[in-house]
């Protein structure tokens, strides 16, 4: 195991950040907190009010100013920058993240489904030719209970893994009345019909699967309910009648199912227009053992409760009993989180914090991201692929090996604290 890394020991990797919205704002506040891991020297979007915002947040916490630019390929060209994040649109951010490459910057690549596989393969054709490489910053795979499932899936307490689920489940009707406002995810759940955000709870469960490194995304099927619950928002805000009404093509459930090549199956949610509580519904069922996220419990044999019991014909049976998920803490936590916990802080409970510092390291090290292109493309194309499944009836999809047969073979990424595929 690699010396905890929350004591960095290398200098500020240079940073510039390109799409300076609401999600920028976010890794900016987080980067804020920790200067001796980054330093902001350029920043970039096509509004000049974004500029002079992040302009005034870096004046104010008495920052060195960064260079602006209204075109990212100005900002590339910047020899002093050695890696880009790129919280950009959707449309964008894939196009932008192969560019960076061909500058030789590493790339932090925020979350979010592509439109197409032919962007992906530009994106993995471009690590590959370079030698940089890209992180997707998802987040989530530095959750505590993510890490904590991984932790015991490595260490074999689920025995053999059969059957995963995960998802986005949230209500974002609101988004109805955005389309009027040009809101980019409003306008893709307008016009697309498929899993639009499939990383927050696929990123987790492909590390515990060990998608790309001994194991791969086969095929997919995905079908989409009917659409109702953005019709009902956008009714309901527009009980004056002043703005139009829209016909959302996005089913309000769809659901996808992934074959991957070790027999495992993956069951992936998303529901994004419906009233219910945030979920990303992840579950880790193996021979041995479960944790299933919205119980916030685990079951272990030989950990677990259970007891015996004699149904009415007289046969015995086991009943199996819920663990919290708190009990497994003190033995099981993940030493990423044994360390994180004595001082947390950062956006998203500190999640944030951790995806950036797994960068930065990666940048300033000049190795491997724990999340690489390989991983961002597989994750991102379910998005595309789930388009065409339910655009053909729900037929069978072929998965892409972005790969090209080295999944075969790769083993962990480098050695590194931040490393999401071997026990540490």
């Amino acid at each position: 195991m690699q010396q905890p890394a929350f004591e960095c020991k290398h200098r500020p990797v240079r940073l510039g950040i390109i799409g300076l919205g609401p999600r920028g704002e976010t890794l900016l506040a987080t980067l804020m907190l920790m200067p001796e891991v980054a330093e902001i020297v350029a920043i970039c979007d096509l509004r000049q009010d974004r500029i002079d915002k992040f302009t005034g947040i870096l004046a104010h916490e008495k920052r060195p100013a960064a260079k602006c630019f209204r075109d990212y390929n100005d900002l590339l060209a910047l020899p002093e920058v050695e890696a880009v994040l790129i919280p950009t649109s959707w449309n964008s951010h894939l196009q932008i993240a192969s560019a960076a490459m061909r500058h030789g910057k590493y790339v932090g690549l925020e979350v979010g489904g592509a439109s197409s596989l032919e962007e992906l393969w530009q994106l993995v054709h471009a690590a590959e030719s370079t030698g940089v490489s890209c992180m997707m910053l998802e987040n989530c795979c530095y959750g505590r209970n993510e890490l904590l499932a991984l932790n015991l899936a490595r260490r074999g307490l689920f025995g053999e893994l059969v059957h995963c689920s995960c998802g986005y489940e949230h209500d974002l009707s609101y988004m109805a009345c955005e389309v009027e406002n040009g809101l980019e995810r409003a306008l893709h759940n307008l016009h697309r019909n498929g899993d639009l955000y499939p990383t927050h709870g696929l990123g987790p469960i492909a590390k515990i699967l060990r998608i790309n490194r001994g194991n791969r995304f086969l095929s997919l099927t995905s079908t989409a309910s009917k659409a109702r619950g953005f019709a009902a928002a956008a009714a309901k805000q527009n009980r004056g009648g002043s703005s139009p009404q829209h016909v959302f093509n996005m089913g309000d459930v769809v659901t996808t199912v992934i074959r991957c090549a070790q027999g495992e199956t993956i069951t992936l949610v998303h529901s994004v227009s419906l009233p219910r509580p945030y979920s990303r519904n992840c579950r880790v069922q193996g021979t041995k053992g479960i944790w299933l996220e919205d119980t916030k419990g685990i079951y272990i044999d030989g950990i677990s409760p259970s007891y015996e019991k004699i149904d009415v014909a007289g046969n015995p049976y086991t009943v199996h009993e819920w663990s919290p998920v708190e009990e497994f803490y003190e033995k099981y936590d993940h030493p990423i989180w044994q360390e994180f916990r004595k001082n947390p802080s950062g956006g998203h409970g500190g999640m944030d914090t951790l995806t950036l510092r797994a960068f930065c390291e990666a940048v300033s090290q000049g190795i491997e991201p724990p999340i690489d292109v390989y991983d961002c493309a597989a994750w991102m194309s379910i998005t595309c692929l789930s388009e065409q499944s339910i655009a053909m009836g729900s037929m069978p999809v072929p998965c892409p090996d972005f790969t090209n047969g080295k999944w075969l073979s790769r083993k962990a990424a480098p050695p590194s604290f931040w490393n999401l595929d071997e026990v540490q």
